[in-house]
């Protein structure tokens, strides 16, 4: 069986703002430091072998963090897990799309990448990770939206209707080339 721990990066402030921040390299705010030192301390009760993360910063600097308290070395940076492009509305907020393209914004093509390319890129890179390091306990440190729709791909028919927390952790395991989910958008750490 192989398990991966979905983590999603600590907070930004454009998080705070409401901002689109899509492929933008954003780093982590105050709080979003302290969140990350929460999940590192809980996951260092925990049995890891490796630990992943998009090449973006915020979530590279959760992943430091992270490592740094499990002794492990990050195993790679990977753009398949990258945060999915925003396209034209990056760095905007809803007030702002509604200001600049109208009520139907959404029906307008402004570049964004599509929820279907984003499931099959992120659920292949986490895929490709299991076949990796089979019987292992992966990490992957990576950004609200890929994670979603990467879990659309590998666990089909799971409730994904709550969106993922800052330093929420949702585990799946692996048995037979099938996915399972154990553990969804789990925040227990924040709360102590």
């Amino acid at each position: 069986m192989t398990t991966i721990g979905l983590i999603r990066h600590g907070s930004t402030y454009w998080n705070k703002e409401g901002r689109a921040q899509g492929h933008t390299d954003n780093t982590l705010d105050e709080e979003g430091l302290q969140q990350a030192a929460a999940i590192a301390e809980r996951l260092s009760g925990e049995a890891w072998d490796f630990i992943y993360s998009s090449d973006l910063k915020r979530a590279r600097q959760t992943a430091e963090i992270i490592a740094s308290r499990l002794g492990l070395d990050i195993a790679g940076l990977l753009p398949g897990i990258r945060e999915m492009n925003a396209g034209q509305i990056e760095g905007t907020t809803e007030k702002e799309r509604l200001a600049r393209w109208g009520s139907a914004w959404k029906s307008l093509d402004l570049g964004l990448e599509a929820p279907e390319a984003a499931q099959l890129r992120g659920s292949r890179t986490i895929g490709e990770i299991a076949m990796k390091h089979p019987g292992q306990r992966i990490l992957i440190v990576s950004h609200g939206a890929i994670l979603h729709n990467s879990l659309r791909g590998l666990v089909p028919g799971m409730d994904l209707s709550e969106l993922l927390k800052n330093t929420s952790i949702t585990r799946i395991t692996q048995t037979d080339g099938v996915w399972s989910c154990g553990l969804y958008n789990c925040v227990e750490h924040l709360h102590l």
